[in-house]
């Protein structure tokens, strides 16, 4: 980590050093992306979760050739679950569960999740007047983890707490790949600098907890999880913009 951090840091140190516009030439250009996706599942996912959001942060640097290289991170967060058998062994005969004082608990099940990726690709320009815009094209490859979040806030629920909570998550991870086909678009104006388009994400994954409580059963069956979806993001460019002199007569 401390290895690509230092540099990250040093892509931005030659990125500071260029003083050029937009439509000068092709720019050498690191950059911070902030994004958000709406992912639908596929494959083994489906069986478990609905459609989710997906909130992304990267690094990326585009090159004088307009090659485009990156490191990407998306938190996956949804609130449509569907695991068959899910803490079926907590439930009273009315389909509830009792908390510690006897009381009903409400407990919520949420999807939780992140993909960290490194990515590569290429911008293919679309106009001669700014060769720093136009279709991009990229894939990567990474880690990717998912499981359901179950939290009973201002209910003592002693199942679902602690160590014990582990067999009821089911807790899944593995190698992912990722492609991304959309239109990238950069500007001269520090503010106006975009990118929109498909994703998809494959997961090569597997359940890595031992034992299910609520069905049990051991979770470690080999999974494909896929998701797709749009994605929108805003970028912030890290170069300094030309200073020019006008004269008048």
């Amino acid at each position: 980590m401390k290895n690509v951090l230092l540099l990250i840091l040093s892509v931005i140190s030659i990125g500071l050093s260029a003083q050029r516009d937009v439509k000068d030439s092709v720019l050498f250009s690191p950059h911070f992306s902030f994004s958000y996706a709406h992912q639908f599942p596929a494959g083994d996912m489906e069986q478990r979760f609905g459609a989710n959001s997906n909130v992304g942060i990267a690094f990326n640097v585009k090159t004088t050739k307009n090659f485009y290289y990156g490191v990407e991170w998306g938190f996956i967060t949804g609130n449509k679950v569907h695991e068959p058998g899910l803490m079926q062994n907590l439930l009273t005969s009315n389909n509830e569960i009792i908390d510690s004082e006897g009381k009903i608990a409400d407990v919520i099940v949420q999807e939780r999740g992140y993909t960290l990726t490194f990515t590569a690709g290429k911008l293919f320009a679309l106009s001669k007047v700014n060769k720093n815009s136009g279709v991009l094209l990229k894939g990567g490859i990474g880690y990717m983890q998912h499981k359901i979040r179950l939290e009973t806030q201002i209910h003592d629920v002693p199942q679902l707490q602690d160590e014990y909570i582990k067999g009821y998550d089911r807790l899944t991870n593995g190698i992912v790949l990722s492609q991304f086909a959309g239109y990238y678009h950069m500007s001269s104006n520090r503010f106006a600098n975009f990118y929109i388009g498909a994703e998809a994400f494959e997961g090569f994954t597997a359940g890595r907890r031992s034992f299910n409580y609520d069905t049990q059963e051991v979770d470690n069956a080999a999974r494909r999880d896929i998701l797709v979806g749009v994605r929108a993001g805003w970028c912030i460019h890290i170069y300094k913009r030309t200073y020019r002199d006008y004269y008048y007569d």
